[in-house]
């Protein structure tokens, strides 16, 4: 296991080893008067959290904030199983997520119409969270963590509508969860800085998220750090990223859905699933990717669900038309 990297300005990056897997999903810890951190990843990552803390020699009786960007599972499915691990903590959830991660039956149900047969595996057990210990933020609100540290919180749809942004007054950066997207650091030993949007579903759109992007960019962060995965100290790259792969994304949905109207959502994903990744890896091979590199299978899993996610977006749009 890794350990938790310092990322400066009184913030450590602890590895949760979602899915398995290395630099995936990460958990910041705001090291303050009042200690928070910034998302809590899925439940089987609750260890992975703990044994971090315990290697910052943290005790998690102290950490008095637990703060989710958002209640996709990946992001806030271990709240409540971390809960139990911090008598003196209380989460905070954008105020359309408070009532699924008091009561995440629906959280659940939606998670394995994704991943069927591997939700438990990857997520289980979901438990809820005491609306007690709950606090919802509103755009616009604060929390002062120390003098040096007051965290605002945004409401930034366009992955979610339970979504929020957070920037922070002592990095002068913003926690951005899936809001501008992944950013892919096993492809920083090849001189490259990459980002991709997270289009899941169900609750994608593409204007609502470029809108967020463009809220987010106007505070000219200096640093954004990414729910997927790790901080990126050049937020431009991030927010041309978006905006050049976007459209693309929207428009490989949009082609498959026109020539194959006809075809079950299941194939129609696949193809637009092979669109994007044919387009990706060509994108990576031109700058000189090599194929062995770890990157390839992470981006894999991400386009299989943002292709659910814009299928998802443009059979909802077909039916409003």
């Amino acid at each position: 296991m890794q350990k938790p990297v310092d990322l400066g300005h009184g913030i450590s990056m602890i590895d949760l080893y979602d899915l398995g897997v290395a630099q995936r999903t990460g958990t910041y810890v705001l090291h303050e008067e009042e200690i928070a951190i910034i998302e809590t990843g899925p439940s089987p990552s609750v260890p992975y959290l703990l044994k971090g803390l315990e290697t910052l020699q943290i005790d998690p009786a102290d950490i008095r904030y637990i703060i989710v960007t958002h209640i996709h599972l990946d992001h806030a499915g271990g709240a409540g199983a971390l809960l139990e691990k911090c008598p003196n903590a209380r989460v905070i959830v954008h105020p359309k997520g408070k009532r699924h991660l008091a009561d995440p039956s629906r959280l659940i149900a939606g998670a394995k119409a994704v991943y069927r047969e591997n939700f438990d595996e990857l997520f289980s057990p979901v438990l809820p969270v005491p609306e007690d210990r709950l606090i919802v933020k509103e755009d616009g609100d604060t929390l002062t963590l120390s003098n040096e540290r007051t965290l605002t919180f945004l409401d930034t749809p366009g992955h979610a509508n339970h979504h929020f942004s957070i920037y922070d007054s002592r990095s002068r950066g913003v926690f951005t969860g899936d809001t501008i997207g992944v950013f892919y650091p096993q492809l920083l030993k090849d001189g490259l800085e990459y980002c991709l949007p997270s289009t899941s579903p169900n609750q994608f759109r593409p204007e609502a998220m470029l809108q967020s992007a463009e809220r987010l960019e106007q505070l000219q962060p200096e640093r954004i750090y990414f729910g997927h995965f790790g901080m990126l100290e050049n937020p431009r790259a991030a927010f041309e990223q978006l905006r050049f792969w976007l459209p693309k994304f929207v428009e490989a949905g949009e082609k498959v859905m026109a020539e194959q109207h006809d075809a079950p959502m299941q194939e129609k994903t696949k193809a637009v699933f092979q669109a994007l990744y044919q387009e990706v890896s060509a994108f990576l091979q031109e700058k000189n990717i090599p194929s062995t590199s770890e990157a390839y299978d992470i981006i894999r899993l991400d386009l299989q669900v943002c292709s659910m996610g814009i299928v998802d977006y443009l059979q909802k749009t077909i039916q409003q038309g």
